[in-house]
């Protein structure tokens, strides 16, 4: 591995983007295919840009994003791209404002299921700082989005900080709890290793709806009726570190550093979505904000994110 590049500061001031284009070839996540995935530099204010077999061009951004069941799927054109979740948290991880993303297929390479690879392939390209600045969001009050029992808000900071509670009554997983300040430090030791999780009760119905045709233990932790069925774990608690790794991909849908303590139990991508989405409504200038009020109520976002995602039967979300 390359030596890392770390930051001095949480939050630079300038954006960047990759010194030189950089390739990987890997094993989609749920179509089986193998994906190649070439990585090249862009320009300021650019963000992270899909460029799909076809040619269409597809932000990584909140505005593009079509679905959130198991992975998030941004789209253009009706040209979608999926599983792009651990490459946007290596990106955000490593503080790489902008990359054009070449992808051979509809699907990001799975790799070995968790960011490590990507955050590799990254430090492999370097990195080059832009002349544009950066604008980060500052969370001012409270933003809160819920579903029954799993919630997620976030409240004003200094710094980014994540906050996750996983509790799931099944007995290899239990009651996991983190909080960690998400440096580029913290992200590439504590949370780029940790590996996606499925059921394996789960497996026949995913594999039918052409889910999960590329999982194997060799790119996911598979929870059996009462244990892991993997060799080991890199975590006692990786599922938590894995949520919080999705949690950072998904945040970097607004497209700029986030400035907030983001405190989450037992969410997914489809509610991280609809937190981005609260957080980009209450950072638009507008009247309610010339009134103070800035919080975002939940109710005024879920009409249109539940349809943009309708209820997968049968299948429990991870």
């Amino acid at each position: 591995m390359a030596p890392r590049l770390l930051y001095t500061h949480t939050i630079m001031d300038q954006q960047t983007t990759i010194r030189k284009p950089v390739s990987i070839e890997g094993i989609g996540l749920h179509s089986g295919e193998i994906i190649r995935l070439t990585l090249s530099p862009a320009s300021s204010d650019t963000g992270i840009l899909l460029r799909a077999p076809d040619g269409t061009l597809i932000p990584a951004n909140a505005e593009h994003v079509v679905d959130g069941h198991f992975a998030t799927t941004v789209g253009s054109f009706g040209v979608r791209v999926r599983t792009i979740e651990h490459l946007m948290a290596a990106a955000a991880g490593l503080g790489i404002d902008n990359l054009l993303v070449d992808v051979s297929g509809d699907e990001l390479p799975g790799l070995d299921g968790s960011s490590r690879e990507f955050v590799e392939l990254l430090e492999r390209a370097g990195r080059v700082v832009l002349p544009a600045r950066r604008a980060p969001i500052r969370i001012e009050a409270p933003i809160r989005v819920e579903d029954g029992s799993r919630w997620l808000q976030v409240l004003p900071s200094d710094t980014l900080r994540i906050s996750y509670t996983l509790d799931n009554d099944h007995p290899a997983i239990g009651l996991q709890a983190l909080s960690l300040e998400i440096t580029e430090s913290t992200f590439v030791d504590e949370l780029a290793p940790a590996r996606t999780y499925g059921f394996l009760k789960d497996v026949g119905a995913m594999r039918q709806r052409g889910l999960a045709r590329g999982g194997s233990l060799d790119n996911t932790i598979v929870v059996g009726k009462r244990a892991v069925l993997n060799d080991h774990l890199r975590f006692p608690d990786e599922f938590v570190r894995h949520k919080i790794l999705d949690l950072v991909g998904d945040l970097f849908l607004l497209g700029r550093p986030l400035v907030g303590h983001v405190i989450a139990r037992n969410g997914g991508h489809a509610l991280n979505h609809r937190l981005v989405a609260a957080i980009r409504e209450a950072a638009v200038p507008d009247r309610r904000r010339a009134r103070g009020r800035m919080a975002v109520p939940e109710r005024s976002m879920a009409p249109v994110l539940r349809a943009a995602y309708p209820p997968v039967p049968g299948v429990a979300a991870v």
